[in-house]
């Protein structure tokens, strides 16, 4: 089979570069990756669409080809999209309809791909916009819908048209609706997704998610050739010796031993750093078991230093940094850069082998993958209850990770406290927390899902369709000021009853 993933946004080379330091460089990308060389293994043949960028501080991505060395059977393949400069997500919107679609539609000509696979608002948008010319079939990820990060950045009627402006909500909910309307099958992560992110208000009448025809839970898996406990990057002494170097710089001689707690997520707002800070900084036991480790994508020394940090890493280190000085905190607390998910992984190794652990408190994750890349790792995870870490590390037989409140310091210190005041609760979370990866968490399976799925829908492409498809937006057809998805048309949406 030919499967084309689209995904426009960020972008893909054989050095994963920029991953983890910028948000449009996230998780998603590393999902669309993996899975991608999964099917490849599967004797697929795969392309990865992607925006061409060609641009003095982006050299990496002017190419039109590019490839994994590893997997010979799958294409990187970017194709222009308005400018020739990087441009943010949510400025890509009239150019993916004006350029991206077109370009697609004049590179495979006659021979196009079996199915498409989309990934977030945009290139679900995409995906319907290529059904609708050619007839063929497309499968939706959303990975994160508009309607939830509305909510948490508490848009109201007073701030509505200043988060559109920013974040351009009203085409990324037009096309999130239109895309699991029309998609053959849409794919969550957990069952906790599609019961609730696909089931908001703002969603009404786009699909109905309890028609088990129109969804399939596949969740993501680890890469285990990196994250694995036993694999080792060619890079594995090095790292080490940075991290030792980094603990030297910051830590009191006398607590360079202990082990630490680990904090991996982009500094945002929403990963809530702040909590698990004030969770150490409120518990002397904790401090006197372990130190805090914050690992961060490009800073190098982000509590001192704001040099490359973005506004809102700014916002979010001067939060921390409050709080390590009126707790006094210094000697005991440590951030600096990681580059990539090798040195990352290495870094998990290393630390597991001192007793450390992971900890996200985010207020909400999704699927939380990153737990589960630490736990294969040897890592003890204590996670947020709130999000997809509820289904992947707890089933109703067994814990395997800790689950915490993240609004609540206390509850966050009584879960790390839970597993670095026991040793033998550390090496049980540890045991577990691992074999549950290797048995439910891999690529290997989430492609396994997907291809069973897409074969499926190639034999019958019609079959799962809604009875009443929605209309395309005049603006994803000719996007021009006179035809832009209004403030009116979001407020009702979001607000109101939904109409398209």
């Amino acid at each position: 089979m030919h499967i084309a993933f689209l995904n426009p946004q960020g972008n893909f080379d054989s050095r994963d570069s920029y991953w983890t330091e910028h948000p449009d460089f996230g998780g998603q990308l590393v999902y669309v990756k993996q899975v991608a060389l999964a099917l490849a293994e599967l004797g697929q043949q795969v392309d990865i669409l992607t925006r061409q960028i060609i641009a003095p501080h982006w050299p990496e991505f002017a190419g039109k080809f590019d490839a994994y060395p590893e997997a010979k059977n799958v294409r990187i393949i970017r194709l222009p999209a308005g400018p020739e400069k990087f441009l943010r997500k949510e400025s890509l919107w009239p150019y993916l309809v004006r350029d991206w679609v077109p370009h697609i539609l004049e590179f495979y000509g006659e021979e196009l791909p079996d199915i498409f696979t989309t990934h977030y608002g945009d290139g679900g948008l995409c995906g319907a916009l290529l059904e609708d010319a050619t007839g063929t079939p497309f499968t939706f990820t959303g990975h994160s819908l508009g309607a939830q990060k509305m909510d948490k950045l508490h848009v109201s009627a007073e701030n509505l048209a200043e988060m559109d402006a920013q974040f351009h909500f009203g085409a990324r909910l037009k096309a999130e609706r239109l895309s699991m309307n029309r998609s053959a099958v849409n794919f969550t992560s957990t069952t906790q997704e599609r019961q609730e992110q696909y089931a908001h208000p703002a969603y009404r009448g786009a699909v109905e998610t309890a028609d088990d025809r129109r969804f399939a839970v596949i969740p993501p898996g680890v890469n285990l050739t990196t994250f694995g406990a036993a694999a080792h990057s060619a890079h594995e002494e090095t790292v080490q010796e940075h991290v030792q170097a980094m603990l030297a710089r910051d830590v009191a001689a006398e607590r360079r031993e202990l082990p630490a707690i680990i904090a991996s997520s982009r500094l945002d707002p929403k990963k809530n750093h702040l909590a698990l800070v004030r969770a150490f900084a409120q518990h002397p036991a904790l401090q006197e078991r372990a130190n805090l480790v914050i690992f961060t994508g490009a800073l190098d020394d982000p509590l001192h230093v704001n040099a490359g940090a973005s506004l809102t890493e700014m916002e979010v280190l001067a939060g921390l940094r409050t709080v390590v000085e009126e707790y006094d905190l210094w000697g005991k607390i440590s951030a600096f850069a990681l580059r990539g998910q090798p040195a990352l992984a290495a870094a998990y190794r290393y630390l597991a082998r001192r007793g450390s652990v992971f900890a996200l408190t985010a207020l909400y994750e999704p699927f939380g993958l990153a737990p589960l890349e630490a736990a294969a790792a040897g890592l003890p995870v204590i996670v947020t209850k709130n999000g997809g870490p509820s289904e992947s590390l707890v089933d109703a037989e067994t814990e395997y990770g800790v689950l915490v409140d993240p609004t609540d310091p206390a509850d966050i210190a009584r879960g790390l406290m839970r597993v670095l005041g026991d040793a033998a609760s550390w090496a049980n979370f540890a045991a577990r927390g691992r074999q549950r990866v290797l048995d439910g968490y891999t690529w290997e399976r989430t492609a396994s899902g997907y291809l069973a799925r897409m074969e499926k829908v190639v034999a019958a492409p019609a079959a799962n369709r809604p009875a009443e498809l929605l209309p395309l937006h005049p603006y994803f057809r000719v996007p021009t000021a006179e035809n832009a998805i209004t403030l009116a048309e979001l407020a009702q949406l979001y607000f109101g009853e939904s109409a398209d």
